[in-house]
């Protein structure tokens, strides 16, 4: 079997029973399950959710994106190698962290197969929010040029590039378009203050006022959780996204999660320790990928410039990269998938049977 096979990089295709249309993210395809399917696991695996919940099957994949592009290999490899099951056990991980230490749920309820999360429907707070305990990225470049305000909160003079920040910054910005709130822009993925939330919490879907600062609160513990597991492994939590939503529970309660992905190489930078000491930066997330890009490419502006969408596009689809650069990548994420967990990563010669197989037998899932 040829390195290419043991990619994951078609998952909308899978044979699971829904009426919907399968819903296929950059990396991530959900299947929701008929209300009967729902039902009957909610009721045989004994799930803490409302009786009626609609659920879903997750499936990751191996492919990757940055700068809003799918990037492929040559000899037909269409993604990573393990990365997906390296992103769910990482997550996985913190999300078993943060219930355990009393923060909060999140939206998985089973795990039948390393590709396949079972997750309950959450109403999603419309909000990306970002924490920053370094000074590196976009942040980095707008310092550079002579800002000084990020999402309300004003930064000293005097910082270094990818030096620790005074404090732990949360940069909240939009997720997805939000149309009509005062003083925010009609476009996705732009940056917000803690003000405009205050102002305007029900249309970024928080019940009330007061959870806000319980968002912000799990936010900070949540990324303490991490950092601190981290600093074990000489690793550095440099920034990261979380997302949250509300679910109900079986006894009626609602209550705010995490959702999404945690802590991972796609949606954080994590550093190495004694690298970093040495003056050095060595990414183990998925920043070294997107310098790779700038760098391999004569004229990086195409990956930066929002105007460029078509050009940048073109130079994805036509341009197969060295099966090299994507064995780095790999390295990297099972790397620090197997760091964290303390565990091998077992990588399967044929995950989408393997997925089959569990879903008919072990869930009824599959005709």
């Amino acid at each position: 079997m040829s390195l290419a096979d043991k990619v994951l990089a078609v998952n909308n295709d899978l044979p699971i029973r829904t009426r919907q249309p399968v819903h296929s993210g950059k990396v991530r395809s959900v299947y929701w399950l008929t209300e009967e399917d729902s039902r009957r696991l909610i009721r045989e695996k004994g799930y803490n959710v409302a009786a009626d919940a609609p659920l879903a099957i997750m499936v990751i994949s191996d492919r990757i994106s940055a700068f809003d592009c799918i990037w492929h290999g040559e000899g037909g490899m269409q993604g990573v190698p393990g990365k997906g099951a390296a992103l769910n056990a990482i997550s996985n991980h913190w999300f078993k962290l943060f219930r355990e230490q009393g923060l909060a749920d999140s939206h998985i309820l089973d795990i039948p197969h390393p590709f396949v999360w079972i997750v309950q429907k959450a109403t999603p707070v419309k909000i990306e929010a970002i924490c920053r305990q370094y000074i590196t990225g976009s942040m980095w470049r707008s310092y550079a040029k002579g800002e000084r305000e990020f999402c309300g909160i004003r930064l000293p003079d005097g910082l270094q590039k990818d030096q620790r920040l005074p404090e732990l910054l949360m940069t909240p910005s939009t997720k997805g378009i939000l149309k009509g709130i005062p003083g925010v822009p009609e476009a996705d993925d732009v940056n917000i203050t803690r003000q405009n939330i205050e102002d305007n919490f029900a249309a970024f879907n928080f019940r009330n006022p007061d959870d806000i600062a319980r968002y912000e609160r799990l936010l900070k513990e949540g990324f303490e959780v991490i950092s601190n597991e981290l600093a074990k492994l000489d690793q550095m939590f440099v920034d990261t996204k979380f997302e949250f939503g509300y679910v109900t529970d079986a006894a009626g309660n609602e209550k705010l999660i995490y959702m999404d992905e945690v802590g991972t190489p796609d949606s954080s930078r994590i550093w190495d320790g004694p690298a970093y000491r040495e003056g050095r930066i060595v990414e183990n997330s998925k920043e070294g990928f997107r310098q790779l890009l700038l760098n391999h490419f004569p004229d990086p502006d195409i990956l930066l410039n929002k105007e460029r969408m078509p050009e940048r596009e073109a130079l994805a689809r036509d341009n197969a990269l060295p099966v090299e650069v994507l064995m780095n990548v790999s390295r990297t994420y099972v790397g620090i998938a197997e760091k964290v967990t303390g565990q091998k990563l077992e990588l399967s010669d044929n995950p989408k049977a393997d997925i089959i197989a569990i879903l008919r037998d072990q869930y009824g899932l599959i005709d």
